[in-house]
């Protein structure tokens, strides 16, 4: 990226976080990326382009995830920039936008990508959900994403079933024919007594590098250094 002529504009590089399943750590994964990007004096964006389960606030539609994307982004944007498609239910966005009335228009989503490439380096897209999350009774998340061509990063949420749910994700993964950059391993409960021999599998068994390994915090979206977690080498 900083080989770029001074003649041309620079791409930002953008990774989009999926997760195993929906509560595995997506945006404490996410904001760790933001944080160690920033520490090496990238300007970097976050962006949750669609977010369901939000709170109505005295500005509007708010959602928590996309609020934190938007604290740890170091290049200023506004909310909408952040999080364009706001929802109130708790659900799949398909059932939240249907609930609502509101269809999710993917170029929207698009447009939005295309403008914080244009004021960033770095811009780190949060998914909803996993890797196949309905968008409407016929598109996916996830065919976005394959449309745009984004880098991937997997957030395995450790528990009992997690290396089932991270090779399933990895196989979709290989065959929509994205990058798959790396994987974060997120304790999302206290590790129990089998938690080495699960790390150990993923490392041998998934085909991309891990780039982080959280551990089991309290009130994580609020944690101010959580790029100590993640090692963006292979990134960067």
């Amino acid at each position: 990226m900083n080989d770029t002529p001074a003649n041309q504009p620079a791409l930002a590089k953008v990774w989009f976080v999926t997760g195993t399943d929906t509560d595995v750590g997506k945006t404490v994964a996410s904001c760790a990326l933001l944080q160690a990007f920033s520490s090496a004096s990238y300007r970097v964006a976050g962006y949750k382009p669609i977010a369901s389960g939000s709170q109505m606030t005295s500005s509007g539609l708010r959602n928590s995830d996309a609020l934190a994307l938007q604290r740890y982004s170091s290049v200023s944007l506004t909310y909408p920039e952040v999080n364009p498609l706001t929802l109130l239910e708790p659900t799949s966005p398909h059932i939240a936008s249907r609930l609502e009335q509101r269809p999710i228009v993917v170029e929207q989503l698009s447009a939005g990508l295309t403008h914080l490439k244009q004021k960033a380096d770095i811009v780190v897209v949060e998914g909803a959900g996993g890797w196949f999350t309905p968008l409407s009774d016929r598109q996916n998340l996830s065919d976005w994403v394959t449309q745009q061509q984004i880098s991937v990063i997997l957030v395995v949420g450790m528990k009992l079933g997690c290396i089932n749910h991270a090779l399933l994700t990895q196989q979709a993964l290989l065959s929509a024919g994205v990058y798959f950059s790396g994987w974060i391993a997120n304790n999302i409960q206290a590790p129990n007594k089998h938690y080495s021999a699960y790390l150990e599998t993923l490392k041998q068994r998934l085909t991309a590098p891990m780039i982080g390994e959280i551990p089991y915090l309290t009130e994580p979206e609020e944690h101010s250094a959580l790029q100590q977690y993640v090692d963006i080498s292979t990134l960067a």
